[in-house]
């Protein structure tokens, strides 16, 4: 942040800001553009885009901005761009193509939608920052190889879980302590939760009940801990991680030994979770060393005698950092968290209820399946369906409370963009190499 904030100052004071799209204008895409309007210099949205006009134009006027247009052609977007003016485009690919966008953050949590709009921002040479842990843990690997042939930085947010725990886990390895697990703190975990059991909650805070639901029954924190398994090379220890519950109030010191330590101390390192423990809602790294000298420093200074040295930070402030990451990309070409190669950990889709054949799967956070973490490579040899590909596939059979569905046990729907993305993706790291994309 030292550096990001003195670069964007000289971008300020040369008039030149960083240039940035915003596609998605829910509850988390206002905030950041509440933010960057009131407390970025050097940096303007100048382009959004929303399913609902209306929405974009709520975002804008809630952040102060009042003289925007809603415009239709290229051209058009250009020029008001480059005349520092704001628009709101009816057509997301504009705000793809335009050339005077530096970077485009993609906020709307949807899978096949968001991978047309990533993929084309890329082709035009844009970076993008994906607040969107649903796409990025299905494809985001091969989005990351069209992306480097770009050019371009790809990358999910600071402030969200993963990119602060990918902040930290960068801070543990560069003081020369070996990361054995990257960890979040929950506060609830249920499986069997849906959008009218969290109504409430989301009309609290003016969320959405489904997106909510993600977050209680699981599926969010899954996707969020695969794309950082699949950023440091870390996989996890059974399916669907430990995630141990500790009695509120816990501190985290407290809680080490509910990782079995042969676990970590052995192979690559592991993504995992916590209920419960305090601080929350933040994030943490437990890490090892092996040299004595520095172990006893590592006593000195408060961490413990090991083997397990815990890291945290006890907070993530979402769309307050998500600036700073568009910074990085912008700026030092710096990701904050992002695939480094193929796929360690893939999210999976699981029964929420008893399901029966002909039934057409709904949404992340709706009422039928929930995802749950498997290794990249399991994920693979069972064939096993995707949560982020599960929407509109057709059960072929009945699927019991708490299974894994796979591939034999639906039919995809046809033509989905996001369905040969991954399809590549299996074929260019050599994940899979037999399982026929049946369609509708």
């Amino acid at each position: 942040m030292m550096i990001i904030d003195t670069a964007l100052s000289k971008r300020q004071a040369a008039n030149d800001p960083v240039k940035v799209a915003l596609v998605g204008a829910g509850f988390m895409g206002r905030g950041i553009l509440l933010q960057i309007a009131n407390s970025v210099p050097g940096m303007e949205v100048v382009a959004v885009y929303n399913r609902n006009v209306e929405g974009a134009k709520r975002a804008y006027r809630e952040a102060g901005i009042n003289d925007f247009e809603v415009v239709a052609t290229q051209s058009r977007l250009e020029d008001r761009i480059s005349r520092g003016k704001y628009s709101i485009v009816e057509d997301p690919f504009l705000a793809c193509k335009a050339s005077n966008i530096d970077v485009l953050v993609e906020v709307t949590g949807a899978v096949e939608f968001s991978s047309h709009i990533v993929f084309e921002a890329i082709k035009n040479g844009k970076h993008v920052v994906m607040m969107n842990a649903e796409l990025d843990s299905t494809v985001g690997p091969m989005l990351k190889v069209y992306a480097d042939r770009a050019g371009v930085v790809l990358t999910n947010a600071d402030g969200d879980q993963p990119g602060v725990e990918m902040n930290l886990f960068r801070y543990v390895k560069g003081i020369g302590v070996k990361p054995v697990l990257c960890g979040n703190i929950k506060g609830l975990q249920d499986p069997y939760r849906n959008p009218t059991t969290q109504e409430g909650f989301a009309k609290k805070w003016g969320q959405n009940p489904a997106m909510v639901t993600s977050f209680a029954d699981g599926t969010k924190i899954s996707f969020e801990q695969a794309i950082v398994a699949n950023a440091t090379g870390m996989t996890i220890g059974k399916r669907g991680m430990f995630g141990p519950s500790v009695t509120p109030g816990t501190q985290l010191k407290d809680m080490l030994d509910r990782y079995p330590l042969n676990v970590l101390m052995e192979g690559p390192g592991i993504v995992d979770y916590v209920v419960g423990a305090e601080p929350g809602p933040g994030v943490f790294v437990l890490g090892t060393h092996d040299h004595p000298k520095q172990q006893h420093f590592l006593n000195l200074y408060k961490l413990g005698e090991g083997p397990l040295y815990l890291f945290y930070t006890p907070y993530h402030l979402c769309h307050l950092e998500v600036p700073i990451t568009c910074a990085r990309a912008v700026l030092f070409q710096d990701a904050a968290i992002a695939p480094i190669g193929a796929p360690k950990v893939d999210v999976v889709a699981t029964a929420k209820i008893n399901l029966k054949a002909g039934e057409v799967l709904d949404g992340i956070g709706c009422y039928m399946t929930y995802g749950q973490c498997e290794t990249a490579a399991i994920t693979a040899d069972e064939r096993l369906l995707p949560m982020g590909l599960a929407q509109g596939c057709l059960l072929k059979r009945d699927i019991p409370r708490d299974q894994v569905i796979t591939y034999d046990d639906v039919v995809v729907p046809k033509g989905r963009f996001c369905d040969s993305l991954r399809k590549e993706q299996d074929d260019y790291f050599k994940i899979v190499t037999d399982i026929q994309y049946k369609c509708a």
